[in-house]
């Protein structure tokens, strides 16, 4: 086997320009205002000349994935989020048509909040236009993960009404009102499947796993409030389940971005997400490039 050796980026370009393109399987996870990082992962891709064969997002991944599957190039992707969260007095007022109940309970949830934001409302309220269409029609092979509530199991959303399915997925309980998909009530798909590995490695040969789930952070003894505790025990869960589903099937390459310092509804640190986290490109370039040499050995 040849020595591993960590290239410059225009030297990887050119290693993988130049030799067939293995099939990637894309696994995007959950994580709010953190899974602006993702877009990063995107970045890679591009700059390498690489489309993944299929993508599975969940939650914010979903978001992000459905972009990039639609046509949009990461650097696109990356200027509509700083562009839509830029302006704190214009996301209020996008948050305010999409409301259901008291502005204030939907800034504040908490355990006892009847304020609902509607997904779809807000989906179109933030989303690129050509974000939109069926999952179907997308130039890349797409998979949404939701939860179906009655149903006690994930669902992996391969067909039908694009925002809807992923309004579906980022159904964050509490804070986002729950979507109907087939006759179904689908909440956040984080619930079931938070990093859909097997899903993203359907017809791929590697899968490329992004996790930006992380967990609570604090200093010890201090107890957390009723918010803190409510979204802290979610990641808890889901990191459960990550650690779970990756035994039986674990990514080819694992990248968990730097994005300790900030929470899940922290989108109006568009920017600043993205650019803490620009060192996940770089390094996703490096692993798709050992990978490529180790399978051609």
């Amino acid at each position: 086997m040849p020595e591993l050796v960590e290239q410059p980026p225009e030297t990887l370009e050119r290693h993988l320009t130049s030799t067939s393109e293995p099939r990637i399987g894309l696994a995007l996870s959950a994580g709010g205002a953190r899974g602006l990082a993702h877009v990063q992962a995107l970045a890679a891709f591009d700059e390498l000349g690489l489309k993944p064969h299929r993508i599975a997002g969940t939650s914010m991944g979903a978001v992000v994935g459905a972009a990039y599957a639609a046509g949009l190039s990461a650097r696109e992707i990356r200027q509509h989020m700083v562009e839509v969260f830029k302006d704190r007095r214009e996301v209020f007022a996008r948050l305010w048509r999409a409301r259901s109940g008291r502005f204030g309970d939907l800034m504040t949830p908490n355990l006892t909040n009847r304020a609902q934001a509607n997904p779809e409302r807000l989906l179109h309220a933030f989303l690129p236009h050509a974000v939109d269409g069926r999952i179907e029609d997308t130039k890349i092979p797409l998979a949404i993960v939701a939860s179906d509530f009655y149903g006690w199991h994930e669902v992996a959303l391969t067909a039908g009404p694009l925002r809807r399915a992923i309004a579906a997925s980022i159904a964050i309980p509490m804070v986002l009102k729950p979507v109907i998909v087939d006759k179904r009530v689908m909440v956040d798909g984080g619930a079931c499947n938070p990093l859909p590995v097997e899903i993203a490695a359907q017809g791929a040969d590697f899968v490329v796993a992004v996790d930006v789930i992380n967990g609570p952070h604090g200093p010890g003894g201090k107890i957390p409030t009723a918010y803190e505790t409510a979204f802290g025990a979610s990641q808890l869960m889901m990191q459960s389940i990550v650690k779970a589903k990756m035994a039986s099937r674990p990514p080819d390459i694992l990248i968990r971005p730097e994005i300790a310092p900030y929470r899940v509804l922290d989108f109006l640190k568009a920017r600043e997400i993205l650019e803490s986290t620009e060192a996940t490109k770089e390094r996703l370039k490096r692993e798709i490039d050992r990978l490529m040499v180790k399978s051609q050995a």
